[in-house]
């Protein structure tokens, strides 16, 4: 027997060796090939850009709304009234078709502004109420005119089809002033 065809001890040749080798190298050469068409799938730096935004709360005097468009939709930001967030404390878990606790969408400490994505739930409209003029429903929040569905002051569906309350987006205080959303 040649050596070239005889076991060494651990029962492997040259053989096996260069499979495995060439099998490494064409792994990672298949990899090098296909990252940049996987890397190509991934969001451009604009739309980077506009995946959060910073709002400066400054302006805002209370009872006054603002609204904001981010990821393409209006995010509505109200600079609740110490009425407004007793009224909004008061209601009953049970008397909510969508039950949450104003405090759970709001962030604590900064119990005064309220930050929602100003979709309506039923159907994509976007309700009535960010300006003083606006009919605000029957709950002194935001009415959709479209189908008639009423929120109160903590963004929560009251009356009419929509089936939940108007989303709170992810969002944070960097300052007592300065609100990301996203």
């Amino acid at each position: 027997m040649s050596s070239s065809t005889k076991d060494n001890k651990d029962g492997e040749t040259r053989r096996d060796f260069l499979y495995l080798t060439a099998a490494a190298f064409g792994a990672v050469g298949a990899g090098s090939v296909a990252w940049p068409f996987i890397d190509q799938m991934n969001p451009a730096a604009d739309t980077l850009a506009l995946s959060s935004i910073e709002v400066d709360l400054t302006p805002i005097e209370e009872g006054q709304s603002i609204t904001v468009m981010w990821r393409g939709k209006p995010v509505f930001i109200r600079h609740r009234t110490a009425k407004e967030i007793e009224e909004a404390k008061a209601v009953k878990l049970a008397d909510l078709r969508d039950p949450q606790t104003d405090a759970s969408r709001v962030h604590e400490g900064h119990e005064k502004w309220l930050v929602m994505v100003g979709i309506c739930t039923h159907l994509g409209c976007v309700p009535l109420g960010q300006k003083n003029t606006d009919v605000k429903g029957d709950y002194d929040g935001w009415f959709c005119p479209c189908h008639g569905s009423h929120y109160d002051s903590s963004g929560r569906i009251r009356k009419g089809p929509a089936p939940t309350n108007l989303d709170v987006p992810d969002y944070k205080f960097v300052s007592d002033t300065l609100v990301k959303i996203g």
